[in-house]
């Protein structure tokens, strides 16, 4: 199918109807100087999302799920239906500032061989976020992201460096990522097996492979409540989900020694949290319940309950 617009923009959300109409306002007041589209991807909310975003964002389509299937695999039921040439996925806690979205349509367009681009991320007060991800090794789970990017950071770029032009990454933060229709024609969607976290690294990891590049773009800003669409909602799932889907990149990406590796760090560290962690230990202990009850690389977000409790 021909593209009808030059962006389509989807948003999943589940229960979080005012951060929706916060940011379709955005989208809206923003008076982007491109052709777009946005796509609504409403996974089961008992909220009222759907309802009010009908009501009062009417050219905005709805993709109304019956349940939760996860950040990953409603975005694919959004890009499923894209008319555009590109794709923008936008979490639901953020904010469109003008200028944004079009800076990174216009690298996109001048730069045919890139495949992802993503914005600068900036908090309610401006300051910066950490947007540009690296994949996980084994030596980033033992030292840790934040230690990396302090010692090496030209090889693990953050928001602690200041940049004056797009900087070639390994993957951008999926809260706004910048996809171009002929990537996802040739590498396919997202991997529904991530419920949510590290699925868009996956992706880019794949689109890396494939041969395009993935660049971050320091002067296009996007604002980014950060944590507010899930982390503050259900914060024991989804520090179980963060584990889970680590499980589902070594598997897929590191190869099995790798895997194996990781699980015995993960497990050394959760032991550690059970003695040592302070008012954190019982969250710890409840991880732990989870490992124990088996399937960690499998048993999705919707189904740990029994198990943490």
């Amino acid at each position: 199918m021909k593209a009808e617009v030059d962006l389509s923009i989807v948003v999943v959300a589940w229960n979080v109807r005012d951060l929706v109409l916060d940011c379709l306002e955005s989208i809206r007041d923003a008076k982007l100087g491109i052709s777009y589209e946005v796509i609504l991807v409403d996974n089961g909310s008992v909220d009222g999302t759907v309802d009010s975003t009908e009501r009062q964002f009417p050219d905005t389509r709805v993709v109304a799920l019956p349940q939760n299937i996860g950040f990953a695999a409603g975005n694919n039921r959004g890009l499923e239906v894209m008319r555009g040439r590109h794709a923008v996925l936008l979490n639901s806690d953020t904010i469109v500032m003008p200028g944004g979205l079009e800076a990174c349509v216009r690298f996109l367009d001048e730069n045919p061989d890139v495949g992802v681009v993503g914005p600068q991320l900036l908090n309610p007060d401006r300051s910066k976020q950490n947007c540009i991800h690296s994949s996980p090794t084994l030596l980033s789970e033992i030292v840790g992201q934040s230690l990396l990017r302090r010692l090496f950071p030209r090889r693990y770029p953050s928001k602690r460096v200041h940049y004056d032009a797009p900087v070639e990454v390994e993957a951008v933060l999926g809260a706004c990522l910048f996809v171009r229709r002929e990537v996802i024609d040739q590498v396919g969607m997202i991997d529904e097996a991530y419920f949510f976290f590290l699925e868009e690294t996956d992706w880019c990891h794949r689109i890396r492979a494939a041969g395009w590049r993935v660049f971050h773009l320091p002067d296009a800003h996007v604002i980014h409540l950060y944590g507010e669409s899930t982390k503050k909602k259900v914060p024991l799932r989804t520090r179980i989900e963060y584990y889970r889907s680590r499980y589902i990149f070594f598997r897929k990406n590191r190869g099995k020694p790798a895997y194996l590796a990781l699980r015995v760090i993960v497990m050394a560290k959760i032991l550690l949290g059970c003695v040592l962690g302070g008012r954190r230990a019982a969250e710890y202990r409840k991880i732990l319940a989870w490992h124990r009850a088996g399937r960690p690389a499998t048993a999705g977000l919707g189904a740990v309950d029994a198990a943490a409790k």
